[in-house]
């Protein structure tokens, strides 16, 4: 039997995977703020991540995680997945970076994975449709909100816009392509 920790501010999201993982027979310890996480001891099998928690990133628990357990494997979840977020996360040390919704299986495969042979290159099929113009500001903004450490207001000026407009555009879902 496999113990993983999510690190989750949604309790009911935290509750859902809970039930899922203990199906499969799996234990999963939920902590809901970065003080929590911090507090841990162990860190089992691997560690989920959201990559909101509340007001705070959890690209910036990742590292200290990572230093904390540098064995574990850490997976990133998101609701707002961008290429700029999920470059951050695997160069801050995650193993995957995965949008929700996502199903139990493909969060265990996750932690399987990078225990295979590391030398072992797997080939993703490139996709024919190009991204869509709001797709692709979407990820201009991650990138550039990025840079600028998630304020807000220099991210405006960085793109010469105001910032309120700025605020409404970061407050939508991401289109999907």
């Amino acid at each position: 039997m496999s113990q993983y920790v999510l690190i989750d501010d949604n309790p009911t999201f935290s509750r859902l995977l809970q039930r899922s993982m203990q199906r499969l027979g799996h234990t999963l310890i939920c902590c809901h703020t970065t003080e929590e996480a911090l507090q841990l001891k162990e860190a089992g099998d691997g560690i989920i991540l959201d990559l909101n928690l509340g007001a705070e990133s959890g690209l910036k628990l990742l590292p200290i995680l990572h230093a904390q357990f540098p064995n574990t494997p850490i997976l990133i979840l998101t609701g707002y997945a961008s290429i700029n977020t999920a470059v951050s996360a695997i160069k801050l040390g995650a193993c995957e970076y995965l949008p929700k919704p996502v199903d139990v299986e493909t969060i265990l495969n996750c932690f399987i994975q990078p225990n295979k042979d590391e030398n072992l290159l797997i080939e993703t099929p490139l996709e024919a449709d190009p991204l869509s113009l709001k797709r692709l500001t979407w990820e201009h903004l991650q990138r550039v909100l990025e840079e600028n450490h998630g304020n807000i207001s220099a991210t405006a000026r960085a793109l010469n816009m105001h910032r309120r407009t700025l605020q409404r555009m970061l407050q939508k879902h991401p289109v999907k392509k």
